[in-house]
């Protein structure tokens, strides 16, 4: 079944649509509906008219640790590029969740504010890096998460305080309740502003100086097995510049697939898996991927 979108006239939305304009891996097949709502009343109303039509609702925040695949995504996507207020309440960011992690951290900087500096060059949004529980350089949202305004399947809007989230490595409760997050509180703490962008910028200088940022590419591609690092194992089992298609383990760092050549999401896709293949006969390791992986493989 179609979305009807003429039920909701004032909301933007474009049909099969290539999400590969919009993922960090310019890879990924058509979304059959995508929209762009611009408020929390336009989300409810996309979410209640999916579900009264019974049609799968697919969430991709700014699509940054993200592969879709080349058959694309069935029914209705929601992308939130236009929920990006940012605003400061004493030692408390709030940020919608199509705000960018790096944004956010820049408005703590500019208040002073300290506990999000491992986060300035995080590449996801709020809602997306709270749903993985996103972090770096020895910090997660975790660390610094308050609270979280969370629209359920069932069309409610509930707020999940620390606890409710369950976060661990790279997880989040959302990841299993099917919610929607909207907006996000972090509880900092005051700092010199100085000291707290000399922080940022040395953690930007070491990300620009180990990541292939010059390519596009869905960020760290697999979780860290327990006891090992994802890179130097890759390294090991020679597999570093392997290329399949137009995508390449990176030279720079081995953690990343890049896109060097017009790649496809099916490249990622061999990619990966090779490399999990490779893991496991050579280490007994299971590599476990970090990015999400969405949509249908392509017929």
């Amino acid at each position: 079944m179609k979305f009807p979108i003429e039920k909701l006239p004032n909301i933007e939305f474009k049909i099969n649509e290539p999400m590969s304009k919009y993922t960090f891996t310019k890879t990924g097949g058509n979304a059959d509906v995508l929209a762009f709502p611009k408020s929390r009343d336009e989300l409810v109303s996309i979410i209640n008219t999916a579900r009264d039509y019974d049609i799968k609702i697919t969430i991709v925040g700014n699509a940054s640790n993200l592969i879709i695949k080349d058959g694309g995504i069935r029914g209705i996507v929601i992308i939130l590029p236009n929920f990006k207020q940012i605003s400061v309440d004493g030692n408390v960011v709030f940020a919608e969740a199509g705000a960018t992690i790096i944004d956010t951290t820049i408005v703590a900087q500019q208040y002073g504010l300290t506990g999000l500096e491992f986060a300035a060059g995080i590449p996801g949004s709020v809602g997306g890096a709270v749903f993985m529980n996103a972090g770096a350089y020895g910090g997660e949202l975790t660390d610094a998460f308050l609270s979280a305004e969370v629209l359920m399947p069932d069309g409610q809007i509930l707020n999940f305080n620390h606890e409710d989230m369950k976060f661990a490595y790279r997880h989040s409760a959302i990841q299993e309740n099917g919610g929607i997050v909207i907006s996000a509180k972090f509880q900092l703490a005051k700092g010199d502003k100085e000291e707290i962008q000399k922080e940022m910028d040395h953690l930007n200088a070491l990300r620009r100086s180990k990541q292939p940022l010059e390519y596009p590419s869905c960020g760290s591609v697999f979780k860290r097995p327990e006891g090992h690092f994802t890179g130097p194992l890759i390294i090991e089992a020679g597999l570093q510049g392997k290329i399949i298609g137009g995508a390449q383990v990176s030279m720079k760092h081995a953690g990343f697939i890049v896109n060097i050549d017009g790649a496809t999401a099916t490249d990622y896709m061999d990619l990966i898996h090779l490399i999990q293949r490779e893991i496991k006969q050579k280490f007994d390791i299971e590599l476990q991927t970090e990015v999400r992986i969405i949509g249908e493989d392509k017929k």
